[in-house]
């Protein structure tokens, strides 16, 4: 557990509004900005899959899939907005340390099994909700200059922030229970 919350604290770190863009400009271009959103949900897509090979506890069996179809909604919706404003996402460092440390905490997950897996899943649910969040708040709406993508990215925040609420009621019912 310690190693997720070193891990948990790396990613919020990385994202935290003082440190968010260190190796990229002061403000990210829309491009970026798409890149950085699909990128958070097709993670969260990723996770979602392996906690339905790993768990076999049925809510959370329930919340990964919720994850998975919501977060699969929402990159739909962006490809389709990207594709009508006719702009490509842009590759950056942001969307490619998240890619690192989403790895890095699907491999660490991969090692678990049972409960173990499950509340660590969560809590990296509840975390990863919570950091991407504050991102959209913090930085990604506030940076993006096109109506659509800023429409599109408070609509997700929405969604996310009910989606932090869920991991955070899942969480307290698994620290309830045994290891």
């Amino acid at each position: 557990m310690h190693k997720q919350l070193t891990l948990i604290v790396m990613v919020l770190a990385l994202l935290s509004p003082g440190l968010l863009w260190a190796e990229a400009p002061a403000k990210p271009t829309d491009p970026q900005i798409a890149h950085i959103a699909y990128t958070a949900g097709l993670l969260d897509v990723e996770a979602g899959k392996q906690a339905l090979e790993k768990s076999k506890n049925q809510d959370v069996r329930a919340f990964a899939q919720q994850m998975i179809g919501d977060h699969t909604a929402v990159n739909d919706q962006a490809l389709a907005l990207v594709k009508k404003l006719n702009v490509t996402p842009e590759d950056n460092a942001t969307s490619q340390s998240l890619t690192k440390q989403a790895n890095a905490t699907r491999d660490k997950l991969a090692d678990l099994t049972g409960t173990a897996f499950d509340k660590a899943y969560v809590d990296n649910e509840v975390a990863y909700h919570k950091t991407v969040n504050s991102a959209l708040s913090n930085t990604l709406i506030p940076d993006a200059q096109n109506a659509g993508l800023k429409s599109l990215l408070q609509s997700g925040l929405k969604l996310f922030q009910a989606h932090l609420d869920h991991a955070q009621q899942l969480a307290t019912r698994l620290q309830s229970t045994k290891s």
